[in-house]
């Protein structure tokens, strides 16, 4: 009989060691920024209330052994959470919320995001905070999974390859096991797309789902966006931004969201949102595509005429055919009317600029301290040029949105016209023209190029990922598990490209995945259409991570001592 608590104590210790391991050390990950201090305390904090009260949730931060199809595995049950460090976190834990931005080091937040909150209250033990594209990739041209804090994040399927962002760290911790989910948010993108790129799956949901308040808009190993009440994060726009979970299968992924989904007075946007949040996982139906129409648009997402594009083309054929051997009726094609205005997004920039500069100035105004003395957008562009051997390093200088986002002058009549053509050209002439002109019930495409873009604007959510035959049950994790099977994997004979400076993309063995879209408040039937292609799929990982970026240090190792 296994020592619970003590199982508990190791299993932390065993991530620790993980990501001792390949952060700093070996391939050099830099995935995490910093773990927290107080998490093993906590552990037996809550180990100790388990006994006297039980469990506060699924998520509460206690190990418990499984059986899974292949015979007797061990999991953890309960959550063990790296945030996103644009997310902010209690100061008394000692972990920083910085964005990335070394102009945000040591500053104060005056409290947790209301996500992290709800993670905490069920039971969640935060694990650390883990790195980001600087300001959720809204800084400049700059390649993804880079900051200043942090250095330069790498994906562990190929090294030196593009994370994807700005949820990079989250994504990659969530990859190879160094936390037992991660959270992160999205503007345009940066869940959904580092998802891809790191075999893992990816909820982005509906804006207004779950509170942005205190969370930032970019990622967290967790977090997100802002809010206006209580701008406790940093953030992007708040008429695009939404935190979401980001895991290794279908079904912690359901487990988190329905932990963090629902209303927040400081958060005015969720309070549009049904009364009742569902619970997540009773979208979890192996048959959840029987009868359904799915439709497929093409044109703008699939008519790429290089190399890397035919290879998602065909391994995104091969998956049309398993959905239609789910129950499914896949419409092909179903096209929407405005796909060809998402190549110039100027209407998408305009919003973003207005809201980034208001959003930015009211959070740097309301932290309780920061020493750098920044306090608006304006003191930010003039930290990175009086510090360029900390913001500026060669390769990484460009901070052209930035100056870009303080020369706008509000919320004035042509950034309503742009937002109103944003809605206009994603949800109007866009999803929802697609869904009710074919009677679908989702679209699905690859996660790859414009996937992002119509469900940003419209503030639709999305369903992405690599997605996997064995999961743990709840939000637990297994940390030699069969690893995600995704859409697909670029061949060994794929040229190699720059995707940065110390980045590549594409290159062999890069995964790419799935998407399944909706209209506003369909998070439960794209959950319950990815869950039913995951189960469907039953094939274990064709490509791991390379070799040197695959921890040693396993659950069995921390079993075997407890």
């Amino acid at each position: 009989m296994y020592n619970l608590k003590r199982i508990k104590l190791h299993i932390l210790q065993a991530y620790f060691a993980r990501i001792e391991e390949v952060n700093l050390n070996g391939p050099a990950l830099r995935a995490v920024l910093e773990t927290n201090p107080f998490a093993l305390a906590k552990a037996a904090e809550l180990d100790a209330e388990r006994k006297k009260k039980g469990l506060r949730s699924t998520l509460h931060g206690i190990p418990v052994l499984l059986k899974v199809s292949q015979g007797i595995r061990e999991n953890i049950v309960g959550l063990i959470t790296a945030i996103k460090d644009n997310i902010a976190t209690l100061p008394s834990e000692g972990m920083n919320t910085t964005a990335g931005s070394l102009a945000l080091k040591h500053s104060i937040v005056p409290d947790d995001a209301e996500v992290v909150k709800r993670l905490r209250a069920a039971g969640a033990i935060i694990l650390g905070k883990v790195n980001l594209s600087e300001f959720a990739h809204y800084r400049g041209t700059i390649a993804s999974g880079w900051s200043g804090v942090g250095g330069q994040t790498t994906s562990a399927y190929y090294p030196g390859a593009d994370p994807s962002g700005s949820s990079s760290g989250s994504g990659v911790a969530a990859s190879i096991g160094l936390s037992t989910v991660t959270l992160g948010t999205e503007t345009d993108g940066s869940i959904i797309s580092p998802s891809s790129h790191n075999n893992i799956v990816g909820i982005k949901p509906t804006v207004g789902l779950t509170s942005r308040s205190g969370g930032s808009s970019f990622a967290i190993c967790i977090v997100s966006p802002l809010t206006e009440l209580m701008p406790l994060v940093v953030p992007l726009s708040s008429h695009q931004d939404t935190v979401g979970p980001m895991t290794r299968c279908v079904a912690d992924a359901a487990v988190v969201l329905t932990v963090i989904a629902g209303k927040d007075v400081n958060d005015s946007d969720t309070l549009s949102q049904p009364d009742l949040v569902p619970d997540f996982t009773k979208a979890l139906n192996e048959r959840a595509l029987e009868g359904k129409r799915i439709g497929v648009p093409r044109r703008g997402f699939l008519d790429g005429k290089n190399d890397s594009d035919a290879e998602i083309r065909v391994a995104f054929e091969q998956a049309l055919e398993v959905i239609r051997s789910l129950g499914a009726t896949i419409v092909d094609p179903t096209d929407l009317p405005s796909v060809d205005e998402f190549k110039s997004p100027d209407n998408e920039i305009i919003v973003l600029d207005t809201d980034f500069k208001i959003g930015l100035n009211d959070y740097l105004s309301k932290l309780t301290s920061n020493p750098s003395g920044v306090r608006s957008m304006a003191d930010l562009i003039k930290f990175n040029d009086d510090n360029p051997e900390l913001e500026k390093p060669e390769g990484f200088e460009d901070q052209s949105i930035l100056i870009r986002a303080e020369a706008t002058t509000g919320r004035d009549a042509a950034f309503f016209a742009a937002l109103a053509a944003n809605r206009d050209q994603g949800a109007t002439r866009g999803i929802d023209s697609a869904l009710q002109t074919h009677n679908l019930d989702a679209l699905v495409i690859p996660t790859n190029g414009l996937t992002s873009t119509p469900a940003a604007m419209a503030g639709y959510p999305v369903v992405s990922g690599l997605f996997v035959l064995h999961c743990s049950t709840g939000s637990g994790v297994q940390i030699n598990c069969a690893f995600p099977v995704p859409l697909g994997f670029y061949s060994e004979n794929i040229a190699v490209g720059s995707a940065g400076p110390l980045t590549v993309h594409p290159a062999p063995g890069i995964p790419f995945g799935l998407s399944f879209l909706g209209t506003a408040y369909s998070d439960f039937d794209l959950i319950g259409f990815a869950y039913a292609y995951e189960q469907k799929t039953q094939t274990r990982l064709s490509r791991k991570a390379y070799e040197a970026a695959i921890p040693k240090t396993q659950l069995r190792d921390v079993l075997d001592t407890a």
